[in-house]
C-alpha cells in the first residue's frame, strides 16, 4: 500500500479518505489505469486465459505492452499467473479473489457504455 500513499484532501467522499489515508478513487485509478488493464480484467471475468488468448482478444496490443500490463495487474494482486510444468510451457492468467470483486464494477461500466450509446444515438 506504500506505493499508493497519496494524500487527497478534496475527495468527493472525504470521510473514507480520512480513515484510509488515501482516496479510494485514486487507489482504484492507479490499480486499473493503463491502456489495456480494464479490457484484460474484462476478458478474464469469464475465466482464466492463456497469454495467446488475451493477445487474440486485444489484437492492437503489443506483446511487450501486454506483458507489462499483466505483470502490473499481478503485482497489484488483481490477477494470478499459473505456470504449468509442461513442454511447451503453458501459462494461464486469471482473476484472484480480490480481482473477482471488480467484476460488478466492470459490469456497471459496460452497462453505462450501453446506456451512453443509446442516449447519444437518440439525441442525434
Amino acid at each position: 500500500m506504500e506505493k499508493f500513499s497519496i494524500d487527497h484532501k478534496d475527495c468527493y467522499i472525504n470521510e473514507s479518505t480520512n480513515n484510509h489515508g488515501i482516496c479510494p478513487m485514486i487507489l482504484v485509478h492507479k490499480l486499473i489505469s493503463g491502456k489495456w488493464k480494464i479490457l484484460i480484467l474484462w476478458y478474464l471475468c469469464k475465466g482464466p486465459l492463456r497469454f495467446s488468448d488475451l493477445k487474440r482478444c486485444l489484437p492492437n496490443v503489443t506483446q511487450k505492452m501486454l506483458t507489462n500490463q499483466l505483470r502490473s495487474l499481478e503485482e497489484d494482486k488483481l490477477i494470478y499467473r499459473k505456470v504449468y510444468p509442461v513442454v511447451p510451457p503453458k501459462v494461464e492468467y486469471g482473476l484472484t479473489d480480490i480481482g473477482n470483486k471488480i467484476i460488478p464494477v466492470l459490469e456497471a461500466m459496460h452497462s453505462y457504455g450501453e446506456e451512453y450509446i443509446l442516449e447519444i444515438n437518440n439525441v442525434e
